[in-house]
């Protein structure tokens, strides 16, 4: 794995200004933040050192800046300058000679700039889709099959050796549910077509598919009172067509864990049985109830078994996540929707009471998606006839759309999802937009050939500082230098909608910059150059952005 140093030079080198000021002026290390302003009249970096420290010394925060300034040891060369905003906010100004490099080391590390290896040797293991089989994956599932491969090329990026894990349940009543509909809609088509549907059946036409598959491949004569039969053939064809959606997005799980295994090896057994130990099961009106502890928040115990013995999901949830604890990764990530908001805290508490540490389990939330064809709400349900698959959103916007619409908004917040706005070839649709300008970098270079021959990059690496010199230039430059931060950043927050929101910012500094210069130039050849070079550098960086948030980089549009 490439790394890249100077991007960390810079932070740390700040990080050590500051830290040395500080500690000169309080005799201690404080911690404090430095973050990239949004405006850029406040600077490249800004830190909130002298609040900190402030009541501390016994001054205001701009009494406190002051100070912290005074005590500033730095190279001329990296600031050109400090400034107070404020109420005592430090901006430091980054010399533009400092970014010019930068060029070179993007175009020079190509599909390996941004990529660190901060977390090499470690294992991370990431849990999600993990829909039963009880039919396909609809629209809805989208959002998180998205989300977690982003996240998963994330952590990658950062250095992480990933396990892509999907767990299921192949019991329990929604299988028997959909066995049971399979039996009834094959015994209508073959014998008695009034034979009743069970009432919490599964309709849809994935039921018929199956059904004529069966009969097909078997005939009309099996026995029909075999329901295990119905259930695995219905498991096996529902599997093979979500394992086949998800590779559309390029996703494939190392591992399916099966929730029947953990009863099979005796691992729910035992959860129980060590409950039971440390006095944590309380058995009530026929049933086995997890007690919780109120000063966590929790307002009443947990039924883990009902009085029919039949098991809530929590105790082989409890199970699961020990069982991935024991496996030794260094982070485990769950992603969970809205509905699962309160109950992986009850989980995460059983697990804890058994005394595991689950500091190594990191959960996200991503909230629901409402999709809109024009002014009309489509609906999901499973068990009706209207259901919009997430095939039949691939179909209708693409995979790019639907890839990028899923993950370019925060996972915690509500996705209206315009499918009429998706399919639009036009800069309305920001995933369009985006790939527009990667394509119109390959027209420029493409064009250039055309009049002057193959571009000859080695020629002109040490020019920019010269020729590169306008507001729209720099700007953009700045921009580039930013990237393996974003990368960072989203990796450790597994926020991948900052991707989006980076390369957003990246194809608006380029348009800007493409409008107010022309980039060839037959009478300036080397200033030509040095812009090709610029459009190069871009184009790798939203070829990157790209490959991280998994849409394609078409050259031509």
């Amino acid at each position: 794995m490439v790394q890249r140093k100077k991007m960390v030079k810079i932070t740390e080198e700040l990080f050590n200004i500051i830290r040395a000021a500080v500690k000169k002026i309080s005799g201690s290390d404080l911690n404090f933040k430095l973050d990239i302003p949004k405006n850029k009249n406040f600077g490249d970096y800004s830190t909130n050192a002298a609040h900190i420290i402030a009541k501390q010394i016994k001054n205001t925060p701009k009494e406190a800046a002051e100070i912290i300034i005074n005590n500033f040891e730095y190279d001329k060369n990296l600031i050109d300058k400090i400034e107070i905003a404020g109420n005592g906010f430090i901006n430091f100004f980054i010399s533009d000679s400092f970014y010019y490099d930068i060029i070179n080391e993007i175009i020079e590390l190509k599909e390996n700039f941004g990529k660190t290896n901060s977390h090499g040797g470690e294992t991370a293991n990431i849990e999600w889709v993990s829909a039963n089989p009880t039919g396909l994956l609809h629209a809805g599932h989208g959002r998180q099959v998205a989300l977690g491969k982003v996240i998963a090329n994330l952590l990658e990026w950062e250095g992480y050796d990933i396990t892509r894990e999907y767990y299921y349940n192949d019991a329990g009543n929604q299988m028997l549910n959909l066995a049971k509909s399979i039996q009834a809609r094959y015994i209508q088509k073959t014998s008695n077509p009034d034979f009743p549907f069970p009432e919490d059946g599964y309709h849809g036409e994935t039921v018929i598919d199956i059904v004529n598959l069966i009969i097909e491949k078997h005939g009309t004569n099996i026995d029909t009172n075999d329901i295990e039969f119905f259930k695995d053939f219905g498991e096996n064809y529902n599997f093979t067509e979500i394992k086949n959606t998800l590779k559309k997005f390029n996703i494939s799980h190392d591992i399916f864990f099966n929730e029947t295994d953990l009863y099979k090896s005796g691992e729910i057994d035992n959860v129980l049985n060590k409950l039971s130990e440390k006095n944590l099961l309380e058995e009530k009106d026929g049933a086995k109830w997890m007690v919780m502890d109120k000063s966590k928040g929790f307002d009443k115990n947990k039924v883990l078994v009902k009085s029919t013995g039949e098991y809530t999901y929590r105790l082989p949830d409890i199970a699961y996540h020990i069982n991935k604890i024991k496996r030794g990764y260094d982070l485990m990530l769950d992603i969970f929707g809205s509905d699962h908001k309160d109950t992986y805290r009850e989980v995460l508490y059983g697990v804890e009471s058994l005394g595991y540490n689950t500091e190594k389990i990191k959960v996200i939330i991503h909230q629901m998606v409402t999709f809109k064809s024009g002014d009309e709400r489509i609906k999901m349900s499973k068990r009706s006839d209207n259901v919009y698959y997430l095939n039949d959103l691939i179909d209708d916007v693409g995979i790019d759309a639907a890839q990028f619409y899923f993950v370019m908004r925060a996972a915690n917040t509500h996705l209206d999802f315009d499918v009429q706005l998706a399919k639009e070839q036009s800069d309305k649709n920001p995933v369009f937009y985006l790939q527009y300008a990667y394509a119109r970098i390959c027209g420029i270079i493409r064009n250039y050939e055309e009049i002057s021959g193959s571009f000859n990059y080695g020629n002109i690496t040490g020019n920019f500082q010269k020729f590169l010199i306008t507001e729209e230039e720099i700007t953009l430059i700045k921009t580039l230098y930013k990237f393996p931060e974003e990368v960072k950043s989203a990796a450790e927050n597994f926020e991948p909608h900052k991707i989006i929101n980076y390369l957003n910012e990246v194809a608006e500094n380029f348009h800007r910059f493409y409008h107010n210069h022309r980039v060839i130039n037959q009478e300036n050849k080397v200033l030509s150059e040095s812009r090709l070079a610029l459009c190069l550098a871009v184009k790798q960086i939203l070829k990157n952005g790209f490959d991280i948030i998994g849409i394609s980089a078409p050259e031509r549009m």
